[in-house]
């Protein structure tokens, strides 16, 4: 059903009153709002109108309104004025982004702080989804006498490093032979083509640094079985607990709880690839830990089908064409630096 403009009008006003205050708006609040146009009177009748068509709700026995679900679904759809990026944010988002990228995983971690600072919600980034991992190069390197780095470096960009503590003295002749050997033999293989066959030659490549092979392998096994899941980060869970809606602390708790399990995250719906943002009204979310909040979420992609997804989580009130208009700005910069550094696409 399509509104007339004078409701409309009263809707969005309410709307934005009640994102900026989290109270409920009465008609003269509405009334100084839109410059005493309409009499207070006037702008209860159609309020009452727009409550029983299911756009408003009535909470206790408050005089004013808030909007319902389906009031804010019209609000983003029809209503909502798009946020246009002033040039200090535009310069914020930029000089965030300007820091050397080195490691994917890294990388994405510092992303997902970044869109929690620049909405002041809470956010989560899912790593890419991606076939599996295969690896591109070793590196070792000699700490002190009983520890090397093993570092692994996939084809997905993501570089794993672990501290392996052996008998000294480390023959550093023999973990440069070992490094050579796993740099001919498994350069392009994923977990599952390592045979003990594989192994066995191994072994006899690697000379005096067969010694150390074993406890490489397990590093390799630990870190490309890793890289099978998408890893979850969340951050600035803290900014759950600002806003009114989240003051009961078991349900603040649950939501905290389910956005850190990156399955049930990996289950939600992602933007089609040519839609900058998708947003996500309250009960439109299948999670029964959701049905009171929004997600606003964009994705960003590093080619070849690698694509992984930021989310941002606050109250149904959330500031909409703000944070859409600053994720969509932040992912389209993150999508050209990510492909400038991991990828040979322009």
């Amino acid at each position: 059903m399509e509104l007339e403009k004078r409701k409309q009008l009263i809707l969005k006003a309410i709307v934005d009153d009640y994102i900026a205050t989290a109270e409920p708006v009465g008609s003269k609040t509405i009334a100084q709002r839109i410059g005493f146009t309409l009499s207070p009177a006037t702008i209860r009748n159609e309020m009452a109108d727009l409550e029983t068509m299911g756009y408003l709700e009535q909470p206790h026995t408050s005089a004013g309104r808030i909007p319902s679900p389906q009031g804010y679904r019209l609000y983003v759809n029809e209503l909502m004025q798009k946020h246009r990026l002033s040039m200090r944010e535009m310069e914020t988002i930029n000089h965030a982004l300007s820091l050397k990228l080195q490691e994917l995983d890294r990388v994405i971690s510092e992303a997902g702080r970044l869109v929690a600072r620049l909405t002041n919600y809470t956010s989560y980034i899912l790593s890419p989804s991606a076939v599996k991992a295969r690896i591109a190069r070793f590196d070792l390197f000699v700490v002190s006498p009983a520890i090397f780095t093993a570092v692994l470096v996939t084809d997905v960009y993501v570089v794993k490093n672990k501290l392996i503590h052996v008998q000294p003295p480390i023959d550093g002749q023999a973990l440069q032979s070992l490094g050579a050997a796993l740099n001919t033999y498994l350069t392009g293989l994923c977990l599952d083509d390592i045979t003990g066959e594989l192994i066995g030659v191994l072994e006899a490549a690697s000379g005096s640094g067969r010694c150390y092979l074993s406890a490489v392998l397990e590093f390799v096994g630990e870190s490309m079985g890793a890289g099978q899941s998408r890893e979850v980060h969340l951050t600035g869970a803290s900014h759950i607990l600002s806003h009114p809606e989240y003051q009961d602390s078991i349900k603040a708790r649950e939501l905290i709880e389910y956005l850190s399990d990156s399955d049930e995250l990996s289950r939600l719906s992602e933007p089609e690839p040519d839609s900058p943002v998708q947003i996500i009204i309250g009960p439109e979310n299948v999670a029964e830990q959701l049905r009171e909040s929004s997600v606003i979420m964009a994705s960003y992609n590093l080619g070849g089908n690698l694509r992984g997804l930021i989310g941002v989580v606050g109250p149904t009130r959330m500031d909409y064409s703000l944070v859409a208009s600053r994720l969509s700005y932040f992912t389209e910069r993150l999508n050209k630096m990510l492909k400038e550094e991991f990828t040979d696409e322009p």
